[in-house]
């Protein structure tokens, strides 16, 4: 069990039976009354946010999460195909449960699946990936400081990249918040 002094981003707790992630939080110290924690947490299932208002003193239960490192295989019908490399065992997780992790999977990517309850829930993407940006608009003579333009990558996710950058050119992304970090020695 958790208390609210033990609560930090990224935390898994459970809620009525549902695993949650606390996003963001924030003591309050009023001048009357108890102290609380304004809480927001992700619905681990199906992605949504909730805040929730926690007093002082008041526990949350431990998700029953474990998380085990597969390798991403394919997609087919079916959904995304991953399989654990120590047992061979494969699963299947639908475009709903990977959210917008999807566009960062490529052929081989050993990633994180997330299972409650043995089952299998969504992903956990290695902070960094590197993509070949396929498709971007060329530089205007002039346009080499400052500013923006999309760059559509091998996976089909779209980045913001600076102006410099080329169709061919080998990135770092940061999969946290879907920026562009550097670019990657080929």
């Amino acid at each position: 069990m958790y208390a609210t002094n033990q609560f930090r981003k990224g935390l898994k707790v459970e809620i009525e039976g549902t695993p949650y992630e606390i996003v963001d939080f924030q003591h309050v110290s009023p001048g009357k009354g108890r102290a609380f924690t304004r809480t927001k947490l992700k619905n681990m299932l199906n992605q949504n946010v909730i805040e929730r208002t926690i007093t002082s003193g008041d526990k949350l239960d431990r998700a029953n999460t474990e998380e085990r490192e597969m390798q991403y295989l394919y997609k087919d019908a079916e959904g995304y195909h991953f399989m654990n490399q120590a047992n061979y065992d494969q699963v299947a997780l639908s475009e709903e449960q990977l959210g917008e992790g999807k566009d960062f999977l490529q052929e081989n990517l050993v990633i994180k699946v997330m299972y409650f309850n043995e089952r299998p829930i969504g992903i956990e993407l290695p902070t960094f990936v590197i993509l070949k940006v396929i498709e971007t608009t060329s530089a205007f003579k002039g346009d080499t400081v400052g500013g923006t333009k999309p760059a559509t990558l091998e996976t089909g996710a779209v980045v913001q990249v600076p102006f410099h950058i080329k169709e061919g050119d080998v990135l770092k992304i940061d999969t946290r918040d879907y920026s562009y970090a550097e670019k990657a020695n080929k």
